[in-house]
């Protein structure tokens, strides 16, 4: 048998190939003093070079857009404002005129002090934003050391799977689907700005392998697969058919995905199903209604804010809500509020370090101590409203004074819009996320105070069984079929059912066979899934 390697699933899909290690190893910048008459020429010479890494970056960008849209090319925006960070600027400056170091030298110390500042914490996106910092640092040095941009891949290789330490997003904008079957990675996350990327091509990604480069040889058969998060190094011949024939189905399902898309969503016995899709893009809603869904059951609004140094301002929100929304002009679309903590991390918030962030500040708690951050959210979604039956979900409650704080704010913003005459729906619906036994055990108090619920049995499942499910030593402990959570989901559905308001699942559980069903059989009949899995 081959060798199994489990991570994080990043990018959907099942791609082969032979192993191509890629790692971008950061130039050795050799220790040069000057004198005092030169530091003029190295502060020119760090302009030159900062500026030749702006036209990269914009060239770049600009490139992304027409491929893949303006949402997606905004992952290069960390870039350009680490560019103007007087952090990274004056920082590297004062080494040239008090040290008088060589630009080279002297930006490559400062480099090294913000990577071992930003390290100190273990949130992912700061981690994130380290693996953005790594990307600009070899783009400002080859221009600071004269070197070229390495060519990334050709057509002669062959299909190949990328095997690296790690990523960048201008590595990954550069790689042709045709010739790359798939990426794995010892490091990242499923939000790191070259997973999305990767997402955005339908390149299959695993991630947080651990040493999956160390083990992998060049030019080994391998097998990619990015829906459970696996790579298979040397897969034997049984290996192969497996998931040959896993391929096969899916790419059947794929050649016949507009007649089995209009097909109706019914039960043999005759109970319809509504199944909508998560996205976390707005180019995957377009995915989506190919794919047969019918409405988006969660859009996650953290695309915005990942890796920013600011707030996304209202008009930014709102055409990417807007966007998804047009895209199903006759179906719900639920917009999540920013479900901000646990692992999502903006740049622009002093998140505290916290022993344990998923039982810490995050989602609604976030936005409840941070009304002005939430308000512009608010006014966004609202003008998204008028685009079709756009409704508003709110993550992590656990009881009705937190509904009920959200609601007044809502209530504030409606009354400033209709001051202003700006338009949105005012029968929009506003909904809850059951995601912890608390808010499960106070479905029938919640359900008075809200319009829909969805459950998020991701989180259900891990703060009811104490399993942290980015955990790979505790995944055989995470078990969504566990009759404690079974017992909630019952309850929830029958509290919904009486008090005549919809509810839908959106955690991956819905994705699975026997989760499906067993769903189905409580009577929950809105499944939400990642597109792939319609």
């Amino acid at each position: 048998m081959g060798v199994f390697l489990d991570g994080q699933p990043a990018a959907e899909g099942i791609g082969e190939g032979r192993i191509i290690r890629l790692s971008w190893v950061l130039p050795r910048v050799a220790h040069r003093s000057i004198a005092p008459e030169e530091v003029d020429r190295e502060l020119e010479a760090l302009e030159a070079a900062f500026a030749g890494a702006r036209r990269e970056i914009l060239r770049l960008q600009a490139g992304t857009e027409e491929r893949l849209g303006a949402v997606e090319a905004r992952i290069f925006d960390p870039q350009l404002l680490m560019l103007e960070d007087p952090e990274v600027l004056e920082g590297t400056r004062r080494y040239i005129v008090e040290n008088h170091l060589a630009a080279s030298k002297a930006f490559d110390w400062r480099m090294l002090e913000l990577r071992e500042l930003w390290s100190a914490t273990q949130h992912p996106m700061v981690l994130d934003r380290l693996n953005d910092l790594e990307d600009l640092q070899l783009r400002v040095l080859r221009g600071l050391l004269g070197l070229n941009d390495p060519a990334i891949l050709t057509p002669d290789r062959g299909r190949v799977i990328l095997v690296a330490p790690n990523l960048t997003p201008s590595v990954i904008v550069q790689l042709d689907p045709e010739v790359v079957a798939g990426i794995a990675t010892d490091e990242g996350t499923r939000s790191s700005h070259w997973a999305i990327l990767a997402r955005s091509q339908h390149i299959p990604a695993v991630v947080g392998l651990g040493d999956a480069y160390a083990r992998a040889v060049d030019g080994q058969d391998a097998i990619v697969d990015g829906r459970i998060g696996r790579l298979v190094l040397g897969p034997e011949e049984e290996d192969r058919e497996v998931y040959q024939s896993r391929r096969a189905r899916l790419r059947g399902f794929e050649a016949e995905i507009e007649a089995i898309a209009e097909q109706e969503a019914v039960t043999a016995d005759g109970h319809p199903l509504s199944l909508r899709a998560n996205v976390d893009l707005p180019v995957e809603a377009e995915m989506a209604r190919a794919y047969g869904a019918h409405g988006v059951g969660l859009f996650r609004t953290e695309f915005l804010v990942v890796g920013r140094n600011t707030m996304p301002g209202e008009d930014e929100q709102y055409e990417g809500y807007a966007r998804v929304a047009d895209t199903f002009p006759d179906h719900p679309v639920c917009i999540r509020v920013f479900d901000l903590g646990g692992d999502k991390f903006p740049m622009f918030l002093n998140m505290p370090t916290e022993e344990n962030p998923f039982l810490g500040w995050r989602a609604v708690r976030v936005l409840l101590d941070e009304p002005e951050l939430f308000r512009t959210q608010i006014r966004a979604v609202l003008r998204a409203t008028t685009h079709g039956d756009v409704r508003i979900m709110v993550p992590l409650v656990n009881d009705v004074e937190e509904v009920l704080a959200v609601r007044a704010l809502f209530k504030e913003e409606e009354a400033a819009m209709l001051r202003d005459g700006v338009p949105f729906n005012v029968g929009y619906k506003l909904g809850v996320m059951i995601e912890t036994p608390a808010a499960a055990l106070d479905a029938a108090e919640l359900a008075r105070h809200t319009d829909f619920f969805s459950i998020g049995t991701n989180d259900l499942v891990q703060y009811t069984l104490a399993v942290d499910r980015t955990n790979a030593r505790l995944r055989h402990l995470f078990n969504p079929f566990h009759p404690s959570v079974v017992r909630q989901l019952h309850s929830v559905a029958r509290v919904a059912r009486a008090a005549g308001i919809e509810l839908s699942v959106c955690g991956e559980m819905a994705a699975t066979v026997l989760g499906a069903f067993l769903l189905v059989g409580l009577d929950i009949s809105t499944l939400s899934v990642a597109w792939p899995a319609l």
